[in-house]
Parts: C-alpha cells; sequence; structure tokens
C-alpha cells in the first residue's frame, strides 16, 4: 500500500491518493481544491484512479471533484446523511468568499461496515457523526484515513452547520477502541496515531470537554 498526499486551498485541506502500487489501482479522497496540483500526485504515481472517496461533504473537502471527474469520470461516494451538506457546497463557498464549483450529485451512497476495495486492498467504512452528519473514516492496514474526526492535538469543529457535539463525542470514543498503532491520516495537519492521540490529546484525556458529553 502506498499513501500519498497533498495540500491544498485556502483551508489547508489534506487530499489522500491511496494506491495498491502491486495492481496500479488507486482512489482519492477528498479532493478539495487545486485539482490540477491532484492531478499531477496521480500521474506521478503511475497509477489508475477508480474512485472518489468522501469522509464528509464541507466545501474545503468536495471543491476539487468536477475537475478530477472531467479528467478521470470516476464515481463518488457519499454518506447519504451528508447529502444536505454537499448540496450546500456553492453557499458555503459563497460566505467565505472562495471561488468553487459545485459538483454534480455523488453516485454511491457509503454505508457502516462496508467493505471497499482498493485494487486488492480493503478498507472499512465507519460512520462517525459530529463534525457532520455524514462523516465517515476508512480503516484498514493499520492506518485510519480520518476526515475532520480527529487531528493531532485537536479534533474537528462542531460548531458549524449540521454539526452535533454529542455525536461527536460518541465518534471519537469509537475511533479511541482502535489499536494504538493506527495511523491516523487527517484532513488537515499532520498524521498522528491513536495511541498518541489517545495519551495526549486534551479532548480524548478528559482535559477539554464538548457541549454534550
Amino acid at each position: 500500500m502506498k499513501i500519498e498526499s497533498i495540500t491544498v486551498g485556502p483551508f489547508a485541506e489534506n487530499c489522500y491518493l491511496v494506491a495498491d502500487e502491486s495492481a496500479g489501482r488507486a482512489i482519492l479522497i477528498d479532493p478539495g481544491d487545486e485539482p490540477e496540483r491532484i492531478i499531477e500526485m496521480v500521474e506521478g504515481a503511475g497509477v489508475t484512479v477508480d474512485a472518489i472517496w468522501l469522509t464528509h461533504a464541507h466545501l474545503d473537502h468536495i471543491g476539487g471533484v468536477s475537475s478530477i471527474r472531467r479528467k478521470w469520470n470516476v464515481p463518488v461516494h457519499l454518506h447519504p446523511a451528508d447529502r444536505v451538506v454537499y448540496d450546500r457546497g456553492a453557499q458555503s463557498a459563497e460566505k467565505y468568499g472562495v471561488p468553487f464549483e459545485q459538483p454534480d450529485a455523488p453516485d454511491l451512497d457509503l454505508s457502516e461496515g462496508q467493505q471497499l476495495p482498493v485494487g486488492t486492498l480493503e478498507f472499512s467504512v465507519l460512520h462517525t457523526p459530529g463534525h457532520a452528519p455524514g462523516h465517515v473514516v476508512f480503516v484498514g492496514h493499520g492506518v485510519m484515513l480520518g476526515g475532520d474526526l480527529l487531528f493531532a492535538g485537536s479534533i474537528g469543529r462542531t460548531d458549524l452547520a449540521f454539526c452535533d457535539p454529542a455525536a461527536m463525542n460518541s465518534s471519537l470514543d469509537r475511533i479511541c477502541e482502535l489499536d494504538d498503532d493506527v495511523v491516523v491520516y487527517p484532513g488537515h495537519g499532520p498524521a498522528t496515531t491513536i495511541g498518541d492521540e489517545r495519551a495526549t490529546n486534551a479532548f480524548l484525556t478528559g482535559r477539554a470537554r464538548l457541549i454534550g458529553r
């Protein structure tokens, strides 16, 4: 397995390329902006992209979807509970004053417990609402592609439209059950591990609290 990342856009969002090098197949996770740079990353890896997986539908995670799909006509996977967020992408971008192309409707629904292939690799979908109602993470092969659930030293915001602090607490508790050595690739900032965050992240140790915990 090979994981490459590129940080894009005004919100410094991490887009990931996850590849089965032996099979030459790959998927993109959260192509949020600067599609030209994302395309360069894929072409440099020498793999074929089979799908786009979205951890959630905030504008900084979906802004490059349309351009990527014009390059490669691949299906977009999104949890249906986040469709309300997805459909408001252009409206949200206008609020922040950033350029944005509203993507077409997603093609396939993500669901709890679903197994998704990347070549011969397979990842499990965990529904982890809180930051967004349809937020998911992808877990497998010792890694968690985690979107905006858990960051190094912090967590995703819970003060935006459709956020739910109580659900965020439950989702954080759930991913804390993963093994310590699981590497977390977050939507923003550097990679970390479940063990490091369980030991030091104030939102996991109890030093910081979300409303509703």
